[in-house]
């Protein structure tokens, strides 16, 4: 999936083009071992495609690409040089969350379903990658859509992670209800909702639930019922005041600036 999502950045295929995010989607999946993303990383460094030419970067991708059996990759190495560059900030892995203690409450996902097990398990070996810890992301994924991939709401919102058609584009999701891509984005959002509140739980869930402009507006969980009770409910299933936060990811709300949420 993300090796065909950087192929269609790279060349325009059914979205616009755009090297820069073929390169990220590149970087993830040659990070995972996939040889054709790292050879097309070469490829993209050896003609100067969306970066500056460098033929010792791209021999350095070559390298790795080779080294898994990928025979164009073996080719071009004849033709780059022997000089290996250093590979890219893309390729080391991401940032993980800092350590927390466990929680002592009783962990409500270890009884589910084989469909919503699965679900979990997945979300379990992504979350990380996005400096969230899984059962937060699990806590969203229960109160969003109870583990269904097909979800939609009358607002239009979509999949496991409920994402609305301007959230899925803003955070590069092409179909909402394939399950690895809805959590990706919604993984993504919540990373940088929990930088933009500086790690608080309450107000990073109540904007995934009612906007960060609506929390910003009122300075603090707006007065809606429905948020009110989705906060509740996510902060029952994980118990923490504050996450990890990478402070990179977006600039802290004003409302911070301002002196921090209002009490309820």
């Amino acid at each position: 999936m993300l090796l065909a999502q950087a192929v269609a950045y790279e060349h325009g295929e059914g979205v616009p083009k755009d090297p820069q995010k073929a390169l990220g989607l590149y970087c993830v999946a040659a990070r995972a071992g996939n040889p054709e993303a790292q050879y097309s990383l070469g490829w993209m460094y050896a003609n100067g495609r969306g970066v500056a030419r460098d033929d010792a970067v791209a021999a350095a991708f070559f390298e790795l690409a080779a080294q898994a059996g990928h025979a164009y990759a073996q080719r071009m190495l004849a033709r780059v040089g022997a000089e290996r560059g250093e590979l890219p900030p893309c390729m080391r892995p991401p940032e993980r969350p800092l350590a927390t203690p466990p929680l002592e409450e009783p962990d409500p996902f270890t009884d589910l379903s084989p469909q919503r097990q699965k679900i979990a398990e997945m979300v379990t070996r992504v979350a990380p990658l996005y400096g969230i810890e899984p059962r937060l992301a699990l806590a969203v994924i229960a109160v969003e859509s109870n583990f269904e991939p097909r979800a939609r709401s009358v607002r239009d919102a979509r999949g496991l992670m409920q994402l609305i058609p301007g959230t899925a584009a803003r955070f590069k999701v092409r179909n909402p209800f394939d399950a690895a891509d809805n959590v990706r984005g919604g993984l993504a959002y919540l990373r940088w909702l929990l930088a933009y509140y500086q790690g608080r739980v309450t107000l990073a869930a109540a904007a995934y639930n009612a906007g960060e402009a609506a929390v910003d507006r009122y300075g603090g969980i707006p007065p809606y019922p429905e948020t009110r009770n989705y906060v509740t409910r996510v902060l029952r299933l994980y118990p923490r005041d504050s996450h990890p936060f990478d402070a990179r990811v977006a600039a802290p709300s004003p409302l911070l600036a301002a002196g921090g949420p209002r009490p309820l």
